[in-house]
């Protein structure tokens, strides 16, 4: 039986894919900051919790000894654990900003050298970051929050050639908008004080942003991919999933920039 070590369980995609993995016979070591708050996944078959914060080096090298020892090895690793800042820029503060690429971007990448250490000397595995089609394209207000899936593409995409020779496959999974705590609990939105400046384009895209997040796609579409992320036996890199991410990925592509940046304007009634 596989194993996969799944961060950022408690809520959203993480969970689903969680479930989903538990369903279809793999072992899944479901890890979160605060396990022992948790009601529901440990009493599920075939998932046992582990606590892994992904901003503490300690926390992330103790869960994989831990998982390791209890499974044996662990076949697939799912960089799941994130949320979303949005909002004006010139408002967001160092701290603000530096926590955001903490979670998404340096946690990200602490699990994935974990993740390799283990994965180099047993002869393989997947690395599967959960990125966002916001990671190949942008929209107003997410400046920080696509700072970080840009990042992670990046990052990854390049990883792919160095773990290759070992049999890792990386792979990136780009979700579209997903019914989840990204547009609720786990949103941190900031606005300035002291100027109305933002206010027609903020009440503009804030609406959009919601009403997107409203018709979001159930996280076990998002949780399928993942699955078949990890049952790929080729070396494909991307997986974009749920409405609109292909088709507005795809638009990207074929597109000449001046076009798709208009219909991005046009879509949040900019000049």
């Amino acid at each position: 039986m596989k194993t996969a070590l799944i961060t950022g369980t408690s809520s959203g995609i993480g969970r689903a894919a969680a479930h989903y993995f538990a369903q279809n016979g793999w072992q899944v070591a479901a890890t979160m900051r605060s396990p022992e708050k948790e009601q529901e996944l440990g009493s599920v078959n075939n998932i046992k919790l582990y606590q892994l914060d992904v901003t503490d080096n300690a926390s992330i090298s103790s869960a994989f000894a831990a998982i390791e020892k209890d499974f044996g090895k662990i076949d697939a690793v799912v960089n799941n654990a994130g949320y979303g800042v949005d909002g004006v820029f010139e408002a967001m503060s160092d701290d603000v900003i530096a926590r955001q690429f903490n979670t998404n971007v340096f946690g990200l990448m602490r699990v994935t050298r974990e993740a390799i250490k283990h994965m180099r000397p047993q002869g393989g595995g997947s690395i599967i970051q959960i990125a966002s089609m916001g990671g190949r394209i942008a929209f107003p207000l997410y400046s920080i929050y696509h700072g970080t899936k840009w990042a992670v593409e990046g990052f990854s995409e390049s990883l792919a050639y160095e773990l290759r020779q070992f049999g890792i496959k990386m792979r990136i999974v780009e979700p579209g908008a997903t019914k989840t705590e990204f547009y609720g609990g786990s949103r941190e939105f900031i606005q300035p004080a002291g100027t109305t400046a933002y206010d027609e384009l903020v009440n503009t895209a804030v609406k959009l942003s919601m009403e997107t997040g409203e018709k979001g796609e159930d996280p076990v579409v998002i949780a399928k991919a993942i699955f078949k992320a990890a049952n790929d036996s080729g070396w494909r890199l991307r997986y974009p999933v749920g409405s609109p991410a292909p088709v507005l990925l795809t638009l990207r592509k074929l597109l000449p920039e001046s076009w798709f940046y208009a219909i991005v304007r046009s879509s949040y009634k900019l000049k």
